[in-house]
């Protein structure tokens, strides 16, 4: 499929075009640390593994755009929208639409199954759609952003979440700014946090449903105060002054979370999670930023390697977990299951991955993807001319249809204007026409009776 590789790569930092040759490779690392910790939390792990990953791996790339703002975009807002519509609605609605075009075809092929042993944790399935269905999930994903896969795409929400979130945070920061008190980049950052924690507090505490937005709006709320968060950070340059005084507490802090107090971004997250999150997930991302600065003074292969990942993160997070059915396939082998096993979600759960299976569904989640850009940047030119023959022959059938549509609205034209022009003749023809045949039933019924009667005279007998 056709993707924007270049306004995509970047989309989870916003990194403005000023700064993009002189970007920070630690913070990709920082990305790349996060997707693979998203694609693990999907690999089939549970305890408090699971518990420690979920509470930072996805606030970590809102807290990266939030850091990566250019206060630029608030005298250029078309320019941060279209960004934001090209990098993230466009992919979205790309790739929504084309696994609900493949939707039930893998019924057909078994990577979804209707059985409720092949599903998901809670033995929830799919089912194929009919026409009706078909039609309002098309519609959702356009107009919603919703509507999309929940097990092939179960991680498209993050598009909209922070879609949402950043045009929020584009006009709250415009807003704000326009009073006096502040006039600074901290005092409004300050602002937006403040507010963006107010918001989410009031929707949990009263349990209210942003109307409109898909799933209630939780994740784009405490997305926005994520994003106020990371462009704090950035003011204050926190990642460019951190040493150990500073990871070392936000270790702890994470740990202690992760074994007491475990969150995560879920669409009905509540009060306590909102405050079981937030400074963990920041502390998280300090932590791995401090942690970043070590792999990224030298040029070796597992800094390239991250750097690599961080820059196609937006890749990863859309196909890791079709990616995944790879290892289910193999698993189902391995074990002699049925092959509706494969539909699993987002792994095969019963037998349980032990520690080799949940290395092969990470390795898979990450290297998949990547295999295949890389495969599609190799026949990028080609397929572009392609794309260009098409748009020829598309434009010059247009043109041909283009003509003869204007030749029928002339035909029909002209017919209309000799229409009223010769319309009283026309009618006085079609009244003689319509009184002719009339006259020529009527004596053709007279004729047929006077035969009928004739034949049934007693005069010749």
């Amino acid at each position: 499929m056709n993707v924007d590789l270049q306004s995509e790569n970047s989309i989870t930092t916003a990194t403005p075009p000023s700064t993009q040759n002189k970007r920070s490779t630690q913070i990709t690392i920082v990305k790349a640390l996060a997707i693979i910790c998203v694609v693990l939390s999907h690999a089939g792990i549970s305890g408090w593994l699971s518990h420690f990953v979920f509470i930072f791996h996805v606030p970590i790339f809102f807290l990266c755009a939030g850091y990566f703002f250019h206060t630029k975009y608030l005298s250029d807002e078309r320019s941060f929208v279209m960004h934001r519509i090209k990098g993230l609605y466009l992919p979205f609605v790309r790739w929504s639409v084309f696994f609900l075009i493949l939707h039930n075809l893998l019924f057909t092929c078994g990577i979804l199954s209707e059985h409720p042993q092949f599903g998901n944790a809670t033995m929830g399935v799919l089912h194929p759609y009919n026409w009706t269905q078909w039609s309002q999930h098309l519609w959702s994903i356009v107009f919603n952003m919703s509507g999309y896969n929940s097990f092939l795409c179960g991680a498209f929400w993050f598009f909209r979440a922070l879609f949402v979130a950043s045009l929020l945070f584009l006009l709250l920061f415009k807003v704000i700014r326009k009073s006096p008190r502040f006039a600074s980049n901290q005092q409004t950052g300050w602002a937006l946090l403040v507010c963006g924690l107010l918001l989410t507090l009031w929707k949990t505490t009263c349990g209210l449903h942003i109307t409109g937005l898909a799933q209630g709006g939780y994740r784009e709320l405490l997305g926005l105060s994520f994003m106020a968060a990371g462009f704090l950070l950035r003011q204050y340059n926190v990642i460019e002054n951190l040493t150990w005084k500073i990871a070392l507490p936000s270790i702890v802090l994470l740990l202690v979370a992760s074994f007491f107090f475990p969150s995560s971004m879920a669409f009905n997250g509540t009060t306590i999670d909102l405050v079981s999150i937030f400074l963990p997930s920041i502390a998280a991302f300090l932590a791995i930023a401090y942690g970043s600065q070590f792999i990224d003074r030298h040029n070796t292969l597992l800094k390239r390697s991250l750097v690599h990942i961080g820059d196609n993160t937006l890749y990863i997070f859309a196909f890791h977990i079709i990616a995944f059915k790879v290892v289910s396939a193999l698993k189902v082998a391995y074990y002699g299951l049925p092959w509706e096993a494969v539909g699993g979600h987002p792994t095969v759960l019963n037998p349980a991955s032990n520690a080799l299976w949940v290395i092969l569904y990470v390795l898979a989640g990450v290297g998949i993807p990547l295999v295949w850009m890389a495969g599609y940047r190799c026949v990028q030119p080609y397929v572009k001319q392609g794309e260009v023959k098409v748009v020829e022959l598309l434009l010059m059938a247009a043109d041909y249809l283009l003509k003869g549509i204007v030749f029928a609205l002339k035909a029909l034209i002209a017919g209309l204007i000799f229409l009223v022009l010769n319309f009283r003749r026309l009618s006085i023809a079609a009244a003689k026409g319509i009184a002719r045949f009339f006259v020529f039933i009527y004596r053709s019924i007279k004729q047929t009776f006077k035969d009928i009667m004739d034949a049934s005279s007693t005069k010749d007998e």
